[in-house]
Order: structure tokens, then sequence, then C-alpha cells
């Protein structure tokens, strides 16, 4: 069920509306006289993606404020000791999931009741229908537990990659320009706006310059450390036997950083994984930022688009600059993210990839 929500048939509907929730953002964030904190608002941009896009729920932007700030208390205390007592992590982000799974439950209700004006088939839609079609129809309790697992999957980890592209796009402005060059030799970018309906699921996949950006930030900047797998066959590693039944974990950092066939490592460089090098195909398991095997991450295409978006509107539409004098340590527990605030400000673009003046400022600037 969950791999037909990331099929080709169901990006494809859900660019157009990735690419909305993403250029709504972005005016946002360029008409805010101070600068904004990247990580944060990274944060409420993949939950909105998740809430209108994935799930096609309807609500206002207070409804979506509200269940976003419980939606954040969960998940800051999804990694507390299980110890239910008063005050506790356990017992607060215990309470923000029941909150979370009755504002759910309201929201599925009014989506189950409210079928017309629908242009597109959404996850949720998918979850509800595959249901009925193999005679097992949903339980409300499985919607809402379905859809919460959506929710969480899309949003730290997306989060913590978009903040690390807009770091990376401002330490390197030659890889910015370079991106910029490869939309207007596609016919994606014109007089720096995206030309209308330039965007399909095929178009960007076959940007390669833009691929190797991805791939890149998704190496040095893996959001997620490493995952679990169960051991089916007891085997020898290193000289050490691993008995069959026991859990081991493999670590998508430390292969990345120690893997022999990247040649500078800790540096961005995104032509590494160019045509004419061969760094990324030289072994199976060096590069594994989704995981690997049978059961890597099945969303992975979806976040793959979702940054590639994000990449596309920020070379079209936004100037920005760090609004202070350095950047902030990366911290890489639970996911990447920086230690200290990224603040950023934003510039909206006209077409000729001139700031837009505020009618305030236009004031402030004429002549008396």
């Amino acid at each position: 069920v969950f791999s037909k929500i990331f099929s080709h048939e169901a990006l494809e509907t859900y660019l157009p509306k990735i690419q909305l929730v993403i250029q709504d953002t972005l005016r946002v964030w360029s008409s805010s006289p101070d600068p904004i904190n990247v990580y944060c608002e990274a944060q409420k941009l993949t939950f909105r993606m998740a809430i209108r896009v994935l799930l096609g729920f309807r609500l206002s932007d207070e409804e979506l404020n509200l269940l976003f700030r419980v939606f954040q208390q969960f998940v800051e205390n999804v990694f507390s000791l299980p110890v239910d007592i008063p005050f506790s992590g356990y017992r607060r982000g215990m309470q923000a999931r029941e909150t979370l799974l009755r504002g759910l439950e309201k929201a599925i209700q009014e989506k189950l009741q409210n079928t017309q004006g629908k242009d597109y088939t959404d996850a949720l839609d998918v979850l509800i229908e595959s249901g009925k079609e193999h005679g097992n129809e949903l339980t409300m309790q499985e919607l809402m537990d379905g859809t919460l697992e959506l929710i969480f999957a899309a949003h730290a980890t997306t989060a913590s990659a978009s903040t690390s592209l807009i770091m990376q796009l401002l330490k390197h402005p030659a890889v910015l320009e370079k991106l910029r060059e490869e939309l207007r030799s596609n016919g994606i970018l014109h007089n720096g706006c995206v030309c209308e309906g330039a965007l399909r699921v095929d178009t960007i996949t076959t940007l390669p310059y833009l691929d190797c950006v991805i791939k890149e930030l998704l190496r040095l900047y893996s959001p997620v450390s490493g995952g679990y797998r169960t051991v089916l066959q007891t085997f020898e590693l290193d000289g050490c036997q691993i008995p069959k039944g026991w859990s081991v974990l493999y670590s998508i950092r430390d292969t990345h950083d120690t893997s022999p066939v990247f040649k500078d490592a800790d540096v961005f460089d995104p032509d590494r994984f160019g045509q004419d090098r061969t760094e990324d195909k030289d072994g199976r398991f060096h590069y594994l930022p989704f995981g690997g095997g049978v059961r890597n991450c099945l969303g992975k295409q979806l976040a793959k688009l979702f940054l590639k978006t994000l990449a596309i509107e920020l070379a079209s539409m936004s100037r920005f600059e760090l609004a202070t004098r350095t950047f902030p340590k990366v911290l890489p527990v639970p996911v990447v993210h920086p230690a200290d605030e990224l603040k950023v400000r934003f510039y909206g673009l006209d077409s000729n990839q001139n700031e837009i003046v505020t009618e305030t400022e236009a004031m402030l600037g004429a002549t008396v």
C-alpha cells in the first residue's frame, strides 16, 4: 500500500501541490523584514507539505499552526525514557500524541465527508481505497496511525535536509549559479522565473547537475545516522560471530565518512557524482543515505523530489544571505541540524532577477 503512495504516478500528482507550498513559503520568507530561523521554518514547511499535499487536509492556518505545535511537542519527547510520571518527557509526549490523534481524527472525518472539489488523489486516499480493494476497510484507529506515520516520516528528515541544502547553497554560490545555468539551458528557468508547466517528475529527474547536488547533500549531511536490521543467519565479521536473531546497527554517516571511494570526503563537491567520475559507482554499499537492501526507505523518491523542487525554487525566486557573521555548527542527533539558529535573510526576485522592493522600502528610498 505504501509503495503505491510513492509511485511515479502518485509523485506526478503531488508535484504541483509541492511546488505551490514551497512557492508560498518562500514568498513569506522573502516578505519578512527580519531574518528567519531556517531550521524552524523548514520544519513548518515539511509539516505543511505532509498535511496539505500527502494527506489533503483542508485546515485553516490557525488549525495548522496549532497542530504543528502539538506535533513538535510529540517529536521532542519521542526519545524520552519510558517512565510514566507527572512532568516527565514520556508523559508529555504521550499527552501530545493523544491530542494529535484527536486532531487527526477530526480532519480525517471531515475529509471522508467532504469529497467534492478534489483534483488529485493523495496518500490518505490511497490508504483508504486500498483497504476497500482488499475487502478490509481500515478502522479509524488504523487510519490515524497511518496518517501519523506519514507525517512523522515526511517531517524531521526532510526538514533537516532542506536546512542543509540552504546552508550549502549559501556556502557555495558557484554551485547555485551552476544550478541556475542548468535550469536555463533546459528551458525551465526563463527571465529568472520557472516557466509555466515546466516542472514534471521526468523533467526534474533528468537534470544531471541538480541530481549531483542532492546526492552530495545526502552523502555529506545524511539526516539519519543509521538503521537496524535483524540477523537472519549466523555469520562472522572480522573474527566476531554475529548470532541469528541479533539486532545490528549499520551506520550511514560512518560509511560515507570512511568509504575509500570518496575523495576528500569532508568536502561538499557535487561533481563527484558527475559522469566523468565513478565515486558513486565503485561498490554497492558505499553510498546509502536511504539505507540499503529490500528494506530501504520507501519514501526516498518523494524526499528527493521535494528537495529538488526546493532547490529549483530557491534558484529562481529568491536571493538569500547569511544574517550572522559565521555559520552555526551542525549537530548529528536526533537528525542533522544546526546547533544554534541558522539565521538567513531572503529577498524576493522579479522576472529579471532583481529584488522585489516592498512598498515601505520604496517610500523610504524615494527622493523627497
